[in-house]
């Protein structure tokens, strides 16, 4: 059954959607990324100890710092603050992701789950797979404070990257008149196409310190992954799933009339 529901209905449905999405990501970070953050920031502090000690020893008699300055949010903090932030960022996704959903409507005769879903994929692909792949999270120790805004800038070109990846795609796949499998293979075949050419066109970026601790990198990294999957993952399964509920409450039900035998 095609996606029913006005805008505003749509939009509810995501702003619903992103919330649950949200919290199952926080819930992922809390448990799978906060251990790696922990033990990157150890790494940081223990860096900057013998320096800040040899600044203190430097210093003349009678001068001191007065204490280490405290930092603006705890850890504790932000650990807890992360579903908050979580939440509210997977609203603002789920309130796109409606929007998107609600334009895509016109173009296709998918059902409304399986919209969702394919939908919630190609984003993951757009803004997550293909600027994490190029750009890679990075824990804390890790990377030039003077650079943060050309990477930021470069994180956004990334994404621009997918999402033309992603337009590339579904413009092939449409365009293809041919079995479901080939058309695939040319969606695919778009999405290669472009990302590569992309990818060879932005510049590397590579600030890791050869001491830092591979596995530790590798960790975060796999959990940053996690964190974002799950958002986009659970975005896409419970729109659908509201979806499919809505459709089902909004199906009329035909009665049966007995017929003599």
């Amino acid at each position: 059954m095609p996606l029913i529901g006005s805008f505003k209905t749509l939009l509810l449905r995501g702003l619903l959607a992103g919330l649950i999405a949200g919290l199952l990501a926080a819930t992922v970070g809390y448990f799978v990324g906060e251990p790696h953050v922990d033990a990157a920031i150890a790494i940081e502090e223990a860096a900057a100890a013998p320096a800040e000690h040899g600044h203190d020893a430097a210093q003349q008699p009678g001068h001191s710092h007065g204490g280490e300055e405290e930092p603006l949010v705890s850890r504790s903090g932000q650990k807890a603050g992360q579903f908050l932030a979580l939440g509210l960022a997977g609203m603002a996704f789920g309130a796109l992701f409606a929007s998107a959903v609600n334009v895509a409507r016109r173009f296709t005769t998918l059902s409304g789950p399986r919209l969702s879903l394919n939908s919630a994929v190609l984003a993951w692909a757009a803004i997550v797979a293909v600027p994490f792949f190029k750009y890679p999270a990075n824990p804390p120790a890790v990377g030039d404070p003077d650079t943060i805004n050309e990477r930021t800038w470069l994180w956004v070109a990334a994404v621009v990257l997918g999402l033309l990846a992603v337009a590339a795609a579904v413009a092939a796949y449409r365009a293809v008149a041919a079995p479901d499998t080939l058309r695939l293979v040319a969606g695919v075949g778009a999405f290669v196409v472009v990302t590569t050419i992309g990818y060879v066109l932005l510049p590397g970026v590579n600030e890791v310190a050869d001491d830092f601790p591979a596995t530790l990198l590798w960790n975060f990294r796999v959990a940053s992954l996690a964190e974002t999957t799950t958002l986009w993952a659970g975005l896409g399964l419970a729109f659908a799933a509201l979806t499919e509920f809505a459709s089902g409450r909004s199906t009329p039900v035909v009665d049966k009339v007995p017929t003599a035998g």
